[in-house]
């Protein structure tokens, strides 16, 4: 019996007198490692021309130069400054040093920008203190002769903002972006009312987002019905109606809303043949031509996603609640539309997304209060060159869109879970 027993607990073994279990795991972590080298150029192609490139730029968004690499003396010196008062003598010298180097390689161009949007006037100082350069210290000290030179290097202030800036990194456009600053006290404090307007562009672009999202559904899940409903022939030409406007450019799209919706355009002028209205309605260069263009362009994207999904729902659902007694109406609310909710999350994320990144139709038809952040982006990228706002803004617009597609991620788990 005992001879049995340790006969059927002996390993399996294989042609080779390898166990059989040993020879599996050896397969499997086989393929294991061919399934990576297969998806491996991939991945590294991914990584080289997407996430390299896009962690270099949000890099941008804390990166701090200019004030470090431009006064390289003045910033290990006045770190021991404790920011009020004036620095100590060696700071002054050190900051006379550092101009003279920085006036003759030609990088003061930076600095001074860089220091001016801090507090403005600050190029024009440096500026003209490396031209004055060297001082002559006749007074007492370097720190007397500057303060002869010009009055505000008596200033806290202007030292304060050297002092912010001596690091290569800085939070300052990530605070600007969220309407705050680092005080005189390195506390962080709202912006003033005049400077505060990145949050309500912020708000302005997730509730017009919004708002777009909610329009292609209302407008969008009717036709995607009929594409699910409708006989094979008369589907597939409201499919090619449906896709046409994919094969035209946005810019073009929105130069025609702009012929039709302007005053003299051919709505105004249908609506006032009619006799519906006297005067021509205000429908471009304004928010309300935002939403149709933007609405017409992102419909498609809706479409599509509630129509994949219907088109795997089998009609006798529908037919069975409603011969069972149910209205027409609560069996399609109760009945069909939940199997659709995946079509719909999909397609609202798709468009919300989109949205909230748009830049051509709110330039082109909306006025300077329905501008969004991709404006603002596209400003500093293109007409002030602040790279740092630029990614700054950015980066909080694509962390917007990480958030919402982990909620949307999360959501969809919690269905399949619910429904399992």
């Amino acid at each position: 019996m005992m001879t049995t027993n340790a006969a059927q607990n002996a390993p399996i073994l294989t042609v080779d007198g390898v166990p059989l279990k040993t020879q599996l795991h050896r397969a499997e972590r086989l393929n294991r490692f061919k399934s990576l080298a297969l998806i491996a150029p991939l991945a590294i192609f991914l990584v080289l021309v997407f996430v390299m490139p896009l962690v270099a730029m949000l890099k941008k968004s804390v990166d701090n130069p200019e004030v470090h690499d431009a006064l390289p003396k003045t910033s290990a010196a006045i770190s021991a400054w404790d920011g009020k008062g004036l620095p100590a003598e060696n700071v002054y010298a050190s900051l006379i040093a550092d101009l003279q180097i920085a006036y003759d390689n030609q990088t003061m161009g930076d600095l001074g920008k860089r220091l001016n949007t801090e507090l403005p006037g600050y190029r024009s100082l440096v500026n003209k203190t490396a031209r004055a350069l060297p001082l002559d210290p006749k007074p007492a000290s370097v720190k007397a002769a500057l303060l002869e030179l010009d009055e505000r290097w008596g200033d806290p202030s202007y030292w304060q903002v050297i002092r912010r800036n001596a690091s290569p990194y800085t939070s300052y456009y990530l605070l600007a972006s969220l309407d705050h600053k680092v005080d005189e006290q390195g506390q962080i404090v709202k912006a003033e009312p005049e400077q505060a307007i990145y949050l309500d562009v912020f708000a302005r672009t997730l509730w017009m987002s919004f708002v777009v999202t909610i329009l292609c559904l209302v407008f969008s899940y009717p036709v995607a019905y009929l594409l699910a409903t409708l006989p094979t022939r008369k589907s597939n030409l409201l499919m090619i109606c449906v896709l046409l406007p994919f094969w035209t450019s946005v810019l073009v799209r929105v130069a025609a809303w702009i012929v039709l919706l302007q005053s003299g355009g051919l709505i105004n002028s249908f609506l006032i043949s009619l006799g519906i209205i006297d005067q021509p309605l205000q429908l471009v260069f304004n928010r309300v031509g935002v939403y149709i263009s933007m609405v017409h362009i992102l419909m498609p994207f809706m479409i599509l996603p509630i129509y994949s999904v219907m088109k795997g729902i089998s009609p006798t659902y529908l037919r069975a609640a409603i011969s069972l007694g149910s209205h027409p109406f609560s069996a399609f609310w109760k009945v069909y539309f939940p199997q659709t909710v995946a079509g719909v999350a999909a397609g609202g994320l798709l468009v919300f997304i989109m949205s909230i990144g748009y830049y051509i139709t709110p330039a082109l038809l909306g006025s300077p209060n329905d501008q969004m952040v991709s404006y603002f982006v596209a400003f500093y990228t293109n007409t002030t060159i602040n790279w740092g706002m630029a990614t700054a803004l950015g980066g909080l617009l694509f962390g917007a869109t990480l958030i919402l597609y982990i909620v949307y991620s999360w959501l969809v788990g919690a269905n399949r879970l619910r429904l399992g």
